[in-house]
């Protein structure tokens, strides 16, 4: 019996890091999991598109197909943007939807890996103040989890972890920075962008962590990302909603 074919839909970007990091991160996971079909769609910006995709997968007989939205929160884009495009899916697709990769333990480990590769180490947690740095959102829902996500990582021995955000939402990274040069006890300050990909708002992040004396790479196809599709890709098998075709 086939495995259901994973469809990982990134939000997609005029910055060609954006593809490119996706699409590593997409082959690391199905290299994880080689009797799983994995495929990479975009909702703006990059091909292939969703309904692309969709529509090639129907063509070729496939009839299961988790989606998996490759966003770290349940902001718009997974509320409206991704279930909008599956619901025009073709009428032979059963199709799954995923849940968001966050909040996961797996993440918190990611971001610590990338502060790790910047040069610190373990030793150094109790003294390095940390901007958990993501794009930005205005719903509520998306910002208490990353305000909640901050509190994970602190609690894994940093001594001190702030939010801050790129765009729609306070505090800048800089502001973040300058906050914690205040914080006692706080030696030195990094930033660890909580992204997936490089791009603008990505940018955005690293100009703002100018002053900070650490700045880690976004997430990127890091195997703790690699293995969350694959645990959020079992979610949906096990739950078996499907998502309704519009009429």
């Amino acid at each position: 019996m086939n495995r259901p074919v994973l469809l990982v839909i990134a939000h997609g970007s005029r910055d060609p890091r954006h593809a490119a990091t996706v699409q590593a991160l997409v082959r690391r996971a199905g290299a994880l999991r080689p009797g799983v079909r994995v495929e990479t769609a975009f909702l703006d910006f990059n091909l292939p598109s969703v309904t692309g995709v969709l529509d090639r997968l129907a063509a070729e007989g496939i009839r299961d197909v988790v989606a998996l939205p490759l966003l770290l929160t349940r902001a718009f884009h997974a509320k409206a943007d991704v279930p909008a495009v599956l619901r025009q899916a073709p009428p032979s697709l059963r199709i799954h939807q995923a849940e968001v990769l966050g909040p996961s333990p797996l993440l918190i480990a990611a971001v610590e890996r990338r502060l790790y590769e910047a040069g610190l180490t373990p030793g150094d947690k109790s003294t390095t103040g940390v901007v958990l740095a993501s794009a930005g959102s205005t719903d509520p829902e998306a910002i208490a989890v990353i305000a909640e996500t901050a509190r994970e990582l602190r609690r894994t021995g940093w001594c001190s972890v702030r939010p801050a955000f790129a765009s729609a939402s306070l505090p800048r990274t800089e502001d973040a920075v300058r906050a914690l040069r205040g914080d006692a006890g706080v030696r030195r300050v990094a930033v660890a962008p909580y992204v997936i990909a490089p791009g603008r708002l990505p940018d955005r992040i690293a100009a703002g962590a100018a002053d900070a004396d650490v700045l880690a790479d976004v997430l990127g196809p890091s195997p703790e990302l690699a293995r969350l599709l694959l645990e959020r890709y079992d979610g949906a098998l096990a739950s078996r909603v499907a998502v309704a075709h519009s009429a």
